[in-house]
């Protein structure tokens, strides 16, 4: 397992990005964030950046206790269905439905123009 540090800002996010990614193609999929107190922006940006890494691999990484601040920054940054597990279902579950409510609301106009013509 995969344990970050109690901080990770700009200050270090860039040694921990490399950390991580060593852990990532070292077979760690596992990252436990109990110990982090402090994040900031570059911590999402580290986050995305393994997630793809993990994704490229072919694996999910699994992100344990992310702190509260950084799962509010990555709802902020509307980044949230990719790094928070607890976040996808629901963004999945209304994928679906946008795509055909247009689609469905398209079609009945379209329909409905043919016997005007």
């Amino acid at each position: 397992m995969f344990t970050a540090p109690a901080t990770v800002t700009t200050a270090n996010a860039h040694t921990v990005l490399a950390e991580g990614l060593q852990a990532i193609a070292g077979g760690q999929l596992e990252f436990d964030f109990a110990a982090t107190r402090q994040a900031d922006s570059a911590a999402v940006a580290m986050l995305l950046s393994w997630q793809r890494a993990a994704q490229n691999s072919g694996v999910q990484l699994q992100l344990r206790n992310l702190p509260d601040s950084l799962q509010s920054l990555a709802r902020l940054y509307d980044v949230a269905a990719l790094l928070l597990p607890e976040a996808a279902p629901a963004t999945q579950a209304s994928a679906p439905s946008t795509p055909a409510t247009p689609s469905a609301a398209s079609a009945a106009p379209a329909a409905h123009h043919q016997p005007h013509h």
